[in-house]
């Protein structure tokens, strides 16, 4: 299997000096991003209000996905990079998941970012990103029916964390959940009836012009979230 890791980094501003300087950074730090060495892929990406998919942009949180060679290349940039330092400065929360990737369908920009590192094991936690580019002729229905859609998230004890992001707003959008286990994920997907439709309707009205659906297994966590490590793995 590939040694290729993915890691994913929350930053949280809470001022609203760092709230602004991280709305600047999703364009300045693409100098510094575009030459990091070992690194296969990369989106910066905003955020949005609450839970899951939402138009209302949520200025205190923002997310970095990068695509890695190996761990090795990841650590060396986690611990060494100015990029890291000054997000560091500005963050009051950064966390960080290590993730092997399970299974990905889809592309993102006209990739395939992920690569098979491992098998699924049911009881670990799992960790889903899902992407999509909506076609602009079904924005408003597809915006309509997300609060239905997502309606089972809220109060699901399976559900550790979620976050809906994106790199352009209303267009482009993505979300990061973090679950239990295998059994968690399965029941969210396949007894959600608001999911479910949700599904249905995206097949039927092709809804997306290009969308990814991929599955990790998270294996280490740095930082903090609200306080606490997103996972732990003692």
């Amino acid at each position: 299997m590939s040694e290729q890791i993915t890691t994913i980094s929350f930053f949280k501003y809470t001022t609203f000096k760092t709230k602004l300087w991280g709305f600047k950074m999703m364009q300045f730090a693409h100098k510094d991003l575009s030459k990091v060495e070992g690194q296969s892929f990369y989106r910066l990406l905003g955020s949005g209000k609450g839970l899951g998919f939402n138009p209302l942009p949520d200025w205190s949180v923002y997310c970095l996905l990068q695509v890695w060679d190996s761990e090795a290349a990841a650590q060396e940039f986690f611990s060494f990079s100015d990029l890291v330092q000054q997000y560091k400065n500005n963050s009051a929360e950064l966390s960080t998941l290590y993730m092997k990737n399970i299974s990905a369908g889809g592309t993102w920009v006209n990739k395939t970012p992920f690569e098979k590192g491992t098998d699924l094991d049911a009881t670990r936690p799992i960790a889903v990103i899902t992407r999509a580019t909506i076609k602009l002729n079904w924005l408003l229905r597809f915006w309509k029916y997300v609060p239905t859609s997502q309606e089972a998230l809220a109060g699901n004890e399976g559900l550790i964390y979620t976050k809906g992001v994106g790199e352009i707003p209303v267009v482009q959008m993505a979300t990061f959940s973090l679950w239990k286990d295998f059994e968690s994920v399965k029941k969210f997907a396949y007894n959600s009836k608001q999911h479910k439709e949700a599904i249905r309707r995206t097949r039927k009205n092709e809804w997306y012009k290009e969308e990814l659906f991929a599955r990790f297994h998270p294996y280490k966590s740095t930082g903090t979230w609200e306080g606490k490590k997103l996972l732990s793995f003692d």
